[in-house]
């Protein structure tokens, strides 16, 4: 489990396909960048631009993952070097700034603008349809990662079919520590809704 609050920024420095032909995954090495490592172990979950990872290796300020396959079809941001959010999982003993996250992407969404509004950026994303139901005024959503609310969402009729155009409102700082200062109109994003949002759908849902 995970916040949604980034530690830090770190960067893919090498991406190398594992072996098993085009259907295989790659193996990530990523400079940590300002995360500390020395409590992380092979075999624990780092969150890279809000997909949940397994350490494979580790050095004193670097660290390894393989993504599969299927990973890299459902998610943006891992298929080549660059900067990338990065969080440990998260600890009974810490504060939860965010929200709880499980480091799985839900869905891609397409940034349609990315514009100045006072000292803040309005960050207005369209989702794909199948998320709307869990997406609301201010509520919870992760991007890239980040853990953010909401300020106004409405369901279009757009190029394609529908989709969930939803805004979040970005302070300075939240631009400054993370990878989203790079996001342009037309930028895929790693979706994850809300995990309450979830299960009460299901439980809505459910038979019986």
């Amino acid at each position: 489990m995970f916040t949604g609050i980034v530690a830090a920024v770190g960067k893919i420095s090498s991406v190398t396909p594992l072996a098993g032909g085009l259907d295989a995954g790659v193996r990530l090495a990523i400079d940590a960048g300002a995360l500390p490592l020395a409590d992380v172990a092979l075999g624990d979950s780092i969150a890279i631009n809000g997909a949940c990872m397994t350490v494979v290796e580790k050095g004193a300020a670097s660290f390894a993952v393989d993504v599969s396959r299927e990973s890299l079809n459902r998610t943006v941001g891992l298929e080549q070097p660059g900067e990338v959010n990065l969080e440990k999982a998260l600890t009974l003993a810490e504060r939860l700034g965010g929200h709880l996250v499980s480091g799985h992407v839900d869905g891609l969404g397409v940034v349609h603008s990315f514009e100045p509004v006072g000292e803040s950026r309005e960050l207005v994303i369209d989702a794909p349809h199948e998320l709307a139901k869990f997406l609301a005024y201010k509520g919870s959503v992760v991007v890239n990662g980040v853990s953010l609310t909401v300020n106004r969402v409405e369901d279009l009729e757009a190029d394609g079919g529908k989709v969930c155009r939803f805004s979040i409102n970005l302070i300075p700082h939240t631009i400054e520590v993370t990878t989203l200062k790079h996001l342009r109109a037309g930028s895929k994003v790693n979706l994850e809704i809300d995990l309450i949002a979830r299960y009460v759908e299901r439980m809505l849902s459910a038979k019986g």
